[in-house]
């Protein structure tokens, strides 16, 4: 499997070659032109490698990186920069940027660094404690969800509900089948539980303009998705 690579750039010139040069090499390569498309196609996917523009329209790489890191993501990120300012290199590592590459470059040198990036990258069996859709994260080890930066606690059922969510992302999941997963064939207590659970994940999750991603399908049950689908 061909490792993926996201580059967000403003510079045509640059994203054109870099699309070209990674692609030879045998990475797949996508391409965001600012940083707040950037953010929404990381929020889609997570890739094995970002490559990240400081100076952008809409949202500059620091803001995108800082997001990132904060949604609990550990992609290896290469920012890329006409400043050669200490300040501005210090500043895009304490964001969490792994390295940082002065323009204009040597493509050589920006392939290299990319190969030593991706050498680094945890493997996927240490990844694998957490779950991500969009800007939720779910660390299986903590037991906690993470949103826009907070970490919330949850429950042992609120976390188990919100696991069987997290692994049947898009997917309508029916009432009985929740309920069966969850508490069981045999459970005889409120018929209403399920309701009240759902509830409560949702007045965690949801704080300020988070949007809600636990969706009701009347007559149905309910599914993970964002407001558009």
């Amino acid at each position: 499997m061909r490792q993926r690579i996201f580059v967000v750039d403003d510079d045509e010139k640059i994203t054109s070659l870099l699309r070209r040069s990674l692609a030879f090499e045998g990475y797949e390569v996508h391409i965001a032109n600012d940083g707040q498309s950037g953010l929404k196609l990381l929020q889609q996917d997570d890739p094995d490698l970002l490559i990240l523009d400081v100076m952008m329209p809409i949202m500059d790489g620091w803001e995108v990186c800082r997001r990132v890191r904060e949604a609990g993501s550990n992609v290896p990120v290469m920012m890329l920069t006409a400043k050669d300012d200490i300040q501005d290199r210090v500043k895009g590592l304490d964001l969490g940027a792994d390295d940082y590459l002065i323009k204009p470059f040597a493509l050589e040198e920006l392939l290299a660094r990319v190969r030593a990036l991706l050498r680094r990258k945890p493997d996927k069996q240490e990844s694998d404690n957490r779950l991500q859709f969009e800007d939720l994260t779910l660390d299986l080890d903590s037991r906690e969800a993470i949103r826009g930066g907070r970490r919330i606690e949850l429950t042992a059922k609120e976390f188990d509900l919100l696991h069987l969510f997290m692994q049947n992302p898009r997917r309508v999941l029916t009432r009985d089948s929740i309920m069966d997963k969850i508490w069981g064939y045999d459970y005889s207590g409120e018929s209403n539980v399920l309701e009240v659970y759902i509830a409560m994940l949702r007045q965690k999750t949801e704080v300020g303009t988070d949007k809600r991603i636990i969706q009701t399908v009347r007559g149905t049950g309910y599914v993970l998705r964002g407001e558009g689908g």
